[in-house]
């Protein structure tokens, strides 16, 4: 190109016949070379030869596809409906049904006919004790143990006397020692080489290879569990899924120390066959990997954390980190079966003037003998002649309360009880409290169980609660004075033992009679506990 106003123009070959497949372009006044006609011809003669091939080709194939295919088995379907929704499609029971192995589905659901329900002799208990406590934490175990109904072992570091004789005489488990675990590593320096033993419990346990067992349960020799009601939690759920099933501490400063995700081996857990199994096989080495942890329980939540097992937690298990009285836990239970007590040699006893072993047997001896599902639970009524409130915490005692104090809070505990951590306020617990009341005219007048029967006629038991002796302060409301009427209070209620198959919920209570002002004679209160009715609640 020369000078500015120049330009190199492009046009069509004058060679270039309409219909051709390649287009020769090229610059004015410019010829084809003779390499360039070679390509174009050897472009045209393959193109000519190729697509003949290809369509002789495709038509040999879907000769052969439509004949060879007829007469062949259709292909599976894995049991999917070509017309099923989407939905369904991704729903996790037709996914597991259709992806797990024919040996791993289960040959029965919890509903199907031929399920047998979760019985006490489908659990075997795991119970960690040691020989210098064994004398005094024995006498718990008695008490909730039933021979010959229930299977279970007491591990111990050493032998006591109890070897000697068969478990069925002492009226206790079966006993037997801990394997040596001198090998497993421990660093942590304020705690006890017993954690690691006390830890294996739960393989060592399985490995004993008992027939029939779906559920595994530990607790220590001074946890005190109510079986019955342990049967009806576990019988919700899935034992051949792996569980891991419990609760944490009380004391919020202890979960944070150790884990929320972690069951409290005092208040005992519950773990699965399948999970059981899984521990046995990896627990060894997984203990040698936490050399630095404190306890048994951590230790074990540690390996759950390995195999991706999460707490389910249960508000029936009772770890009790605390000092002091437990009326003010005991009073305001969850809307939950009891399944536990522990730490009862730490807390004054559940009924004043006696032992601690003593108090957990009057518990046993009459609520849980007689309806094991509805112990310790709460209702709450009111005496609107008198203006009382009134807190039944069945099989244990009643709480009168001068004035109107809403359900909400009455439902709350009352801190009659002092941290694990004493120097600790009262937002170190892991619930909701309120403090014990100041004001004199507003302290609760408490009415311990006393003694339990059965009324045939009425076809109901008949708790009976006596009046606590403590000083109350002089209070100036003109409201009658409970401890001025009331010395004895009656509590009928009829058995239930299908109590937690229904939807969570309190009973309800009513006041049948009560004692008047200026009347004599009459100083029993009377109350009937029930299932509440349709429209029924706490109001005054």
């Amino acid at each position: 190109m020369k000078g500015g106003g120049d330009k190199e123009v492009h046009q069509m070959s004058p060679n270039f016949k309409k219909g051709s497949l390649v287009w020769g372009i090229w610059p004015h006044n410019s010829r084809p070379s003779s390499s360039y006609n070679r390509s174009l011809l050897f472009s045209r003669l393959m193109f000519s030869v190729v697509l003949p091939v290809c369509i002789v080709f495709y038509i040999m194939y879907s000769l052969n596809l439509v004949f060879f295919s007829w007469g062949l088995p259709p292909c599976p379907t894995s049991g999917l409906d070509d017309d099923m929704p989407i939905s369904r499609l991704l729903s996790s029971d037709n996914i597991s049904a259709n992806s797990a192995p024919e040996k791993s589905r289960p040959t029965s659901s919890l509903k199907s006919p031929d399920y047998t329900p979760t019985g006490l002799q489908h659990i075997v208990f795991g119970i960690a004790a040691s020989a210098s406590l064994w004398e005094k934490r024995r006498e718990y175990i008695k008490i909730w143990w039933r021979p010959g109904k229930m299977r279970g072992y007491v591990w111990l570091d050493k032998p006591v006397k109890e070897f000697r004789y068969r478990s069925t005489s002492t009226g206790l488990p079966a006993l037997k020692i801990s394997g040596d675990t001198s090998k497993f590593p421990y660093t942590h320096k304020k705690g006890s080489r017993s954690a690691i033993r006390i830890s294996r419990i739960v393989s060592e346990t399985f490995r004993l290879d008992l027939p029939d067992v779906r559920w595994f349960v530990m607790g220590d020799d001074d946890t005190v569990f109510i079986p019955d009601n342990l049967v009806r939690v576990l019988s919700k759920f899935d034992h051949r899924q792996p569980y891991y099933i419990g609760s944490h501490s009380e004391s919020h400063l202890q979960n944070i120390y150790f884990s929320y995700g972690m069951a409290y081996g005092g208040g005992g857990f519950a773990i699965s066959r399948p999970l059981a199994a899984a521990i046995a096989k990896m627990q060894d080495g997984c203990i040698k990997r936490y050399p630095a942890l404190y306890g048994s329980d951590d230790r074990i939540q540690a390996c759950m954390a390995e195999l991706g097992v999460p707490l389910t937690r249960h508000p029936g298990f009772h770890q009790y980190d605390v000092y002091g009285d437990l009326l003010g836990l005991l009073a305001a239970h969850p809307v939950a079966p009891l399944v536990s007590l522990h730490h009862l040699d730490v807390v004054q006893p559940i009924f004043p003037s006696m032992t601690r072993a003593a108090a957990v047997k009057k518990l046993f001896a009459g609520p849980v003998r007689f309806d094991s599902a509805g112990v310790i639970q709460q209702s709450i009524c009111y005496d609107t002649t008198n203006r009382w409130t009134v807190s039944v915490s069945w099989g244990f005692a009643v709480q009168i309360v001068r004035g109107v104090m809403s359900p909400r809070e009455m439902e709350t505990p009352t801190r009659t009880f002092l941290n694990w951590y004493r120097r600790a306020d009262c937002t170190a617990y892991a619930f909701n409290t309120r403090p014990v009341a100041r004001n004199p005219c507003q302290k609760p007048h408490v009415y311990y169980l006393s003694a339990t029967r059965l009324n045939i006629t009425k076809r109901a038991i008949v708790t009976e609660y006596k009046k606590h002796k403590e000083k109350h302060q002089s209070c100036r409301w003109k409201d009658n004075n409970p401890a001025d009427m009331v010395d004895q209070v009656l509590v009928l209620k009829k058995p239930d033992p299908g109590l937690w198959d229904r939807a969570p919920r309190k009973n309800c209570c009513k006041v049948l009679s009560a004692p008047r002002d200026g009347e004599k004679g009459n100083r029993v209160l009377t109350i009937e506990v029930s299932v509440c009715r349709e429209g029924e609640m706490s109001q005054i």
